[in-house]
């Protein structure tokens, strides 16, 4: 709930309301607790006082509550106990605007984004590749930026996959080792990612983070992501989530400290960001969290424990509400004092005791004050929601989404010419340009075969018309008695074959030219 008065005001303790200072919005915060204990709707009443305020949020939906945040609430008995504990007389039910987004597009405005603005790093996460395979997958997206190959979809990433494998030994020398191997695991996990139904959110067009920024009538706008799906494959779910918040870390202009936040970023089971991360990637997590801060992004983490986010990124967080937590094992135990050690201590209570006490709807909060110290924690009730608590059904829903501003603009996707058609079209050309070269080698070779078949004849006529004619001279001589000149038959038969193997080359000679000239004439 927002007003003049209370600011972001979240929840009330026996002190008074307890807000969250719009300047310290962008500290970022955390909603702990244990299933059940009222994370949801703290987070529902969270995003309603942004968007009263005029800051839009993105949340995912986990089980389709959320969506309840686009209808006005009703009176019941727990919120007419509630309005009598915060001194509440008249509350104004009213809805929030909303969007609904799905990567899959069947419960909201399709999400996606290509293969290249994912990048090496997250696609490695997301099929879960090893070092090795990763730099192989960071040589193919170097190649594909030299020949100037746009990586759009997946069926783009594996033909170009198939490409580099082909021309390994080209690249080797320049990048190192391609092994067929890694290629083949690359391979592998784009084809699992397919049959998993991640192909939808692999391409164009590119979803625009801007959209998120939106207010419409005053309010900020809330765009609700259906997650209920998509939290079947975590590693895509929190990858996904991961380039959302890189995106806008990249693209929005420093801004500083704003009276209040330009969006507010929920990550819903956030403990699925770190699961099976490598220390780089939690490094570049814990980056984008303590720099997007000064774009006026804020970034709230709703888990069960605090100890499932990094030490490093839990400092960042400001702004905390901690639900309540079962403390039945000594593994719980030491969750709750891990929790416990969070907050700065109360004097008035245990605050350790006091998180394995807590009511559903009950929480211990500290907000940072107006000088961005953290407030004593408190033990308080959560506001109720102005909107609806619970699911809107499927035919509101699609009313929603046919009703919205970006109706239209991403519901179809656009498949343009990029690397598979690109290699496709160059493998075509080698191919004909192949088909041509062996055509033409084997009509030059029936060329040389037709040349050499008349010379040969030619030459072999020649001879045996020419030895014919002097050797039949020679016995017709020899027959009349007539002597050779310089005497006798038989040196006479000698001369007649020296005669033949002279006339016999010039014959072959004369032939052999009137068979080449004849073939350049033609």
């Amino acid at each position: 709930m927002f007003d003049q008065q209370h600011g972001l005001w979240i929840a009330h303790c026996n002190k008074g309301p307890l807000s969250i200072f719009g300047k310290m919005a962008n500290r970022h915060g955390l909603i702990a607790g244990a299933t059940g204990t009222g994370k949801t709707v703290t987070l529902q009443v969270m995003a309603e006082s942004f968007c009263q305020a005029g800051v839009p949020c993105f949340m995912a939906d986990m089980k389709g509550d959320l969506s309840g945040i686009s209808e006005p609430g009703k009176l019941n008995g727990f919120i007419e106990k509630r309005m009598t504990e915060f001194g509440i007389e008249n509350p104004q039910f009213q809805s929030c605007p909303v969007r609904f987004f799905d990567v899959f597009g069947e419960q909201g405005h399709p999400m996606r984004c290509t293969i290249s603005e994912m990048g090496p790093q997250l696609l490695t996460r997301i099929f879960g590749l090893n070092d090795t395979q990763e730099g192989v997958l960071n040589i193919v997206f170097r190649i594909a930026d030299e020949k100037g190959l746009l990586l759009i979809d997946l069926k783009d990433l594996r033909s170009m996959l198939n490409y580099v494998a082909q021309h390994a030994a080209e690249y080797t020398t320049t990048y190192g080792n391609i092994s067929p191997a890694s290629v083949g695991a690359i391979q592998r996990s784009v084809l699992t990612l397919e049959n998993e139904g991640a192909d939808k959110f692999f391409g164009e067009p590119s979803f625009d983070i801007f959209d998120l920024l939106q207010c419409e009538g005053g309010k900020g706008i809330m765009n609700v992501l259906a997650a209920d799906k998509l939290m079947m494959k975590p590693k895509i779910y929190s990858t996904f989530l991961l380039w959302l918040l890189s995106e806008l870390y990249t693209n929005l202009p420093e801004v500083g400290d704003l009276e209040l936040p330009k969006l507010v970023f929920f990550f819903d089971e956030a403990h699925m960001l770190f699961a099976d991360t490598s220390k780089a990637l939690v490094e570049k997590i814990e980056q984008v969290i303590r720099l997007i801060r000064s774009k006026g992004v804020g970034v709230y983490f709703v888990t069960q424990y605090p100890n499932d986010i990094p030490d490093t990124i839990l400092g960042q967080l400001g702004n905390r509400v901690q639900h309540a937590l079962r403390a039945y094992t000594p593994k719980d135990q030491k969750a709750v004092q891990v929790a416990a050690e969070t907050f700065r201590p109360n004097p008035e209570f245990s605050t350790a005791e006091a998180i394995t006490t807590l009511e559903t709807g009950e929480a211990l909060i500290s907000f940072l004050d107006a000088k961005g110290a953290p407030g004593i924690v408190e033990r308080a009730k959560i506001l109720f929601p102005l909107s609806q608590i619970g699911p809107i059904d499927s035919s509101r829903r699609n009313q929603l989404i046919n009703a919205s501003k970006l109706y239209g603009k991403y519901d179809e996707p656009i498949d343009r010419e990029s690397a598979f058609e690109q290699l496709l079209a160059q493998q075509e050309q080698e191919a004909a340009e192949a088909e041509e070269d062996a055509k033409g080698k084997a009509k030059g070779t029936a060329r040389k075969s037709g040349m050499f078949g008349k010379v040969s004849k030619a030459v072999f006529t020649a001879v045996t018309a020419t030895v014919g004619t002097m050797v039949g001279s020679a016995v017709s001589n020899r027959m009349t008695g007539k002597k050779s000149k310089s005497g006798g038959v038989k040196e006479g038969a000698g001369r007649v074959v020296k005669n033949a193997t002279s006339a016999a080359t010039r014959t072959m000679t004369r032939e052999i030219t009137r068979s080449i000239l004849g073939n350049l004439i033609k």
